[in-house]
């Protein structure tokens, strides 16, 4: 009797992202591979890809990209060849105090994600997200 595999989505906030593809933190490998697998379904909106596209010109990130020669180019690539691009998700009832971060928020509830991100407002929230089936973390942990 053959088992199913069942594939956990997950949501990644702007900063695990650039940890993911630009930082190369030590965190981050399993996640990577669990994307390039196919174990994880990484999805986002496009509000999300503009924000990465926006971070990735800031000028305290520009030399960044500079000292792992990379280019913005490089990174949206990355984004795009491991992401499901879909739509964005209608407002969850659980108000984020980071309003930039409610998309990821309201994406990880619409598809009962798992939410990676640092952002202390998104991690606040992280016993009430368990209601709308959302597990939150810093890292990916692959259990």
């Amino acid at each position: 009797m053959q088992t199913e595999t069942v594939v956990r989505t997950i949501v990644l906030d702007t900063n695990i992202v650039l940890d993911l593809f630009v930082f190369n933190d030590p965190a981050t490998p399993a996640l990577l591979q669990a994307l390039q697998t196919g174990a994880l379904r990484w999805i986002a909106s496009q509000p999300m890809r503009d924000e990465l596209e926006r971070v990735l010109a800031y000028t305290h990130i520009v030399p960044r990209l500079a000292y792992y020669e990379l280019s913005a180019e490089q990174v949206l690539s990355r984004f795009d060849a491991l992401v499901q691009i879909v739509a964005v998700a209608p407002k969850v009832q659980l108000t984020c105090k980071d309003a930039d971060d409610q998309k990821f928020i309201d994406l990880a509830a619409a598809h009962q994600a798992v939410l990676l991100s640092k952002d202390h407002a998104v991690l606040a929230l992280a016993k009430r997200l368990r209601a709308f089936g959302v597990q939150t973390g810093t890292v990916f942990a692959n259990d």
